[in-house]
């Protein structure tokens, strides 16, 4: 009598593994470089940065061909410091672009309700802003530091018609086209910190946006009303970066280290109110 032989269980495959900080951020990667509207605003920012820089170098060389016009911003400033400027010359494009992309990234998940599957798969939720944070900080750092050195190799043939051209090792220069990554990377953080504090992709955008642009016009439009406006301003997200790539050091103002340190207080305080604030409420 025979027996019927019994099907062995087939081994099961364990697939994955711990949810560790590495694959979040793997994952946070394939999310960001996989939507093709993510890769055609930064190259957008990337080509818009590096002509308006070449259109300020252009600029120069036309008010070097005019001496009579003067300088072309404040008192006493010559051309070719304000050269020394071109390279990152872009930032307030760059820093509109990045700030809306970052609040897009984390607001857009929000608004679909894909960020429940993100809390799924990530059930501590900090490491999942952690890593969206970091990646679009490190690729706003690159794009900001390759399009100031594409724009100071782009000038340098404008300029020499003039012979405004300068070296990296002009004074302050090389640190300022660093900065320029370190703006936008900071300005990324600003943005997913407020992306996930208003859960709004609109709201973040117009809140980052205004914080940016806006606030510094009204505090220039009430300067003259009150002393101390004009102090606050000075730490303003709009004035500490302008400061943090500055290659020239007006008195009584803050030098690159000091506007990097206010600009890195801003990101810090509001990543932090995000941590908070994720882990506390329900998503």
């Amino acid at each position: 009598m025979s027996t019927a032989a019994t099907p062995r269980p087939r081994s099961q495959r364990t697939w994955g593994g711990p949810v560790t900080f590495g694959r979040v951020l793997r994952s946070e990667w394939i999310k960001t470089a996989t939507v093709p509207s993510t890769v055609i605003l930064l190259a957008v920012s990337f080509a818009v940065m590096i002509g308006l820089g070449a259109l300020v170098a252009w600029g120069l060389v036309q008010l070097a061909g005019e001496p009579e016009s003067g300088p072309p911003q404040g008192i006493g400033q010559s051309l070719q410091s304000a050269a020394y400027d071109v390279p990152a010359s872009g930032l307030p494009f760059g820093q509109l672009l990045i700030a809306s992309l970052a609040v897009v990234l984390i607001g857009s998940e929000y608004t679909t309700g894909m960020i429940r599957s993100t809390m799924v798969a990530v059930p501590t939720r900090v490491p999942a802003l952690l890593a969206k944070t970091v990646v679009i900080a490190v690729i706003s750092f690159l794009l900001g530091v390759l399009s100031a050195f594409v724009t100071y190799l782009l000038a340098q043939p404008i300029l020499a018609g003039s012979d405004l051209d300068f070296g990296l090792d002009a004074e302050w220069v090389l640190p300022s086209i660093l900065n320029t990554g370190t703006v936008l990377a900071l300005i990324a953080v600003m943005g997913v910190a407020i992306g996930a504090l208003l859960r709004s992709t609109a709201g973040g955008v117009v809140t980052l946006v205004g914080a940016l642009f806006v606030l510094p016009i009204i505090a220039g439009l009430l300067t003259g009303l009150a002393d101390w406006v004009e102090d606050a301003a000075r730490f303003l997200p709009s004035s500490a970066a302008a400061q943090l790539v500055a290659t020239q050091i007006q008195p009584d103002a803050f030098n690159q280290v000091e506007g990097g340190l206010i600009l890195a207080g801003w990101a810090a305080v509001l990543l932090a109110a995000a941590v908070v604030v994720l882990r506390k409420r329900d998503v």
